[in-house]
């Protein structure tokens, strides 16, 4: 095998690395920023956000210092059992896990969560599947 042929990231840094980014966006902090509590380039955060580096156990307490949240929300929506690289039992969890780490999903997590009532944030979450259905029901027709 080639020594200097790229190899891929693991999927479990793949997943720190896109915690670790969620988090930094929801507190609206540059990588710059966190690098610097953290005592890292932010090139270096990149390409822990990339999964491209590994995030030793000791940055990963910092991390979680820094960015205020158990070492545990690093690992959430990872399998508990069979292989380490399995997600939760939800086969929508993918497409989930994708939307919340996009942009969008980022803002409207961040929005929704700080409207306190619950009866409200149902009803959100109601509009969105009623305008769901009629996006689906449009391509079908």
């Amino acid at each position: 095998m080639n020594k200097h042929a790229p190899r891929s990231p693991n999927p479990i840094d793949v997943h720190v690395g896109t915690r670790v980014r969620l988090r930094r966006q929801v507190m609206k902090m540059s990588q710059e920023k966190l690098g610097d509590q953290l005592g890292v380039t932010f090139q270096q955060v990149q390409k822990y956000e990339r999964g491209a580096n590994r995030v030793g156990a000791s940055r990963l307490w910092k991390m979680s210092q820094v960015m205020d949240v158990p070492v545990g929300f690093f690992f959430d929506g990872l399998g508990q059992v069979g292989a380490a690289t399995e997600f939760a039992e939800d086969d929508q969890l993918p497409i989930v896990y994708d939307f919340i780490n996009s942009t969008d999903g980022v803002n409207l997590a961040k929005a929704v969560s700080q409207i306190k009532n619950k009866a409200v944030r149902r009803q959100i979450l109601e509009l969105a599947r009623s305008l769901a259905k009629d996006s689906a029901a449009d391509e079908e027709g």
